[in-house]
C-alpha cells in the first residue's frame, strides 16, 4: 500500500477509536445526572459533547505520553498502529455491547502494545513507563476516587442534606458533571491525538517528540463530541442505576470528586482512565450515603473487564498488527475484519436496543426522599 495512504488510513481508523470512545465513556459524565433527573438525556449528551470538545483544547500532556513515551517509535510503522487501533476498537465495540463500562484508554494502549510487541519485539515497548503512567493510576485512581467521594458524600449528607434539606443540588450536579465532562475531553482526546501523531512521527512526517500539530487537536477533539452526542445508552444504564441507587447529593458528590482526580492527573500527564475513576467514585458515593445499596457484584464485573481489557486488546492488536505488517494484503484484511466486527455487533445490538427514550427520567425530587429510578 502507498505509504500516505497508509497514513491516512490510520488516521482515519484512530478518528473512528476516538468517536466510539466519545459514545462508549458518555456514561462517564451524565450517568448520575440522568438517573437523579437532574438533566434529561438528550440535554446532558449535548452539554457533555460541547465540553468534551473544549476540554480538548486544554492541554496536551498526555498526547505527550501516548505518541513517545510507551513504545519506540523508531521500531514501528504506520500499520502496527494501525493493527494496535482495531484491537482497541474491537473490545470498546464488545464491553458496549454488553454494557459494560471498561476502559477506552486501556483498549487502546492494549491494541498498540500487543501489535508492536509481536511485530517489533519485546524491546520496542516500555514497560516501565507503561507500569509507571499506566498500570500503576490504573489501579490507584478508582480507590483514590471512591475514598474521595465516599468522604465528600458522608460530608454533604451530613453537613448540608440532614441540617439544610440540601436543596440546589440539581444545579450542583449539572455544574459538577460538566466538569467531568471538560475533564474527559481533557484527558481521553489526546490519547487519540498522541496516537495520530505518532503515526506521523512514524511515518517520517514529524519529528520524534513533536507535540500534536492543531489540525490533529480539532479532528481528534471534533470525533469525540460526536461519539459523546450519540450517546453511550447500554453503559449509562449500568452507570446510572447498576451499581447503586444515586440521589442528587450523591451524584453531586461523586461527580466532583472523579472531576477533580481526573484533572489533576491530565496536568501530570498520566492518562488516566475516565471509566475507572467515575466508576470508582460512584461505588464510593453509595458507600458513603449507607442508605444505598452498593451492587458489588455488578461492581466485581466490571473489575473483571478492567482486568481484561489490557491483555484482550493486546491479543487482538497483536493479531491484527502482525497481519498488516506482511503487506497491502495484510492491512486490507484487517481492515475488513474491523468493519465486519463493527457491522455484526450493530446489527446484534438492534436486536434489543437501548436508547435515550429506554430512560423514564422523572422530575427532580428533593434530596433525601425515593430516589429516582431508571426504567431498564
Amino acid at each position: 500500500m502507498d505509504p500516505s495512504l497508509l497514513v491516512v488510513v490510520v488516521i482515519v481508523t484512530a478518528l473512528v477509536f476516538d468517536f466510539t470512545n466519545g459514545f462508549h465513556d458518555t456514561a462517564n459524565s451524565m450517568a448520575t445526572s440522568i438517573a437523579t433527573g437532574a438533566l434529561r438525556p438528550r440535554v446532558a449528551v449535548a452539554i457533555s459533547a460541547v465540553l468534551n470538545l473544549a476540554g480538548a483544547f486544554l492541554s496536551v500532556e498526555v498526547a505527550k505520553t501516548i505518541s513517545s513515551g510507551l513504545v519506540d517509535d523508531t521500531k514501528i510503522g504506520p500499520e502496527i498502529v494501525f493493527g494496535g487501533l482495531i484491537g482497541a476498537i474491537v473490545w470498546n465495540l464488545f464491553t458496549w455491547y454488553v454494557g459494560l463500562p471498561s476502559s477506552s484508554s486501556h483498549a487502546l494502549f492494549g491494541g498498540l502494545i500487543g501489535a508492536t510487541w509481536v511485530s517489533a519485539g519485546a524491546d520496542s515497548v516500555h514497560f516501565a513507563k507503561i507500569v509507571d503512567k499506566v498500570l500503576v493510576p490504573a489501579a490507584a485512581s478508582p480507590v483514590i476516587a471512591g475514598l474521595v467521594a465516599a468522604g465528600a458524600t458522608y460530608l454533604v449528607y451530613r453537613l448540608f442534606v440532614r441540617r439544610r434539606g440540601g436543596r440546589g443540588f440539581r444545579v450542583g450536579q449539572i455544574v459538577s458533571a460538566s466538569l467531568v465532562s471538560l475533564a474527559h475531553g481533557t484527558n481521553d482526546a489526546q490519547k487519540t491525538m498522541g496516537v495520530i501523531t505518532l503515526t506521523l512521527v512514524t511515518a517520517g512526517s514529524l519529528p520524534a517528540g513533536s507535540a500534536p500539530p492543531v489540525w490533529v487537536i480539532v479532528s481528534a477533539a471534533s470525533a469525540l463530541a460526536l461519539g459523546t452526542y450519540l450517546g453511550g445508552w447500554r453503559i449509562t444504564q449500568t452507570l446510572g442505576k447498576g451499581l447503586t441507587d444515586i440521589e442528587g447529593p450523591q451524584g453531586f458528590a461523586a461527580q466532583t470528586s472523579s472531576a477533580a482526580v481526573i484533572l489533576l492527573s491530565s496536568h501530570f500527564g498520566f492518562p488516566l482512565s475516565t471509566t475507572h475513576v467515575c466508576s470508582g467514585g460512584i461505588v464510593g458515593s453509595g458507600v458513603g450515603r449507607r442508605e444505598a445499596p452498593v451492587r458489588w457484584r455488578m461492581a466485581g464485573r466490571m473489575v473483571i473487564a478492567w482486568l481484561f481489557t489490557l491483555p484482550a486488546a493486546a491479543i487482538v492488536g497483536a493479531a491484527a498488527g502482525k497481519l498488516a505488517s506482511l503487506g497491502t494484503a495484510g492491512t486490507l484484511g484487517v481492515g475488513v475484519a474491523g468493519i465486519a466486527f463493527g457491522a455484526a455487533i450493530y446489527l446484534l445490538s438492534r436486536r434489543k436496543p437501548v436508547t435515550a427514550h429506554s430512560f423514564t427520567v422523572p422530575e427532580p425530587s428533593a434530596p433525601g426522599s425515593e430516589p429516582d429510578r431508571l426504567a431498564a
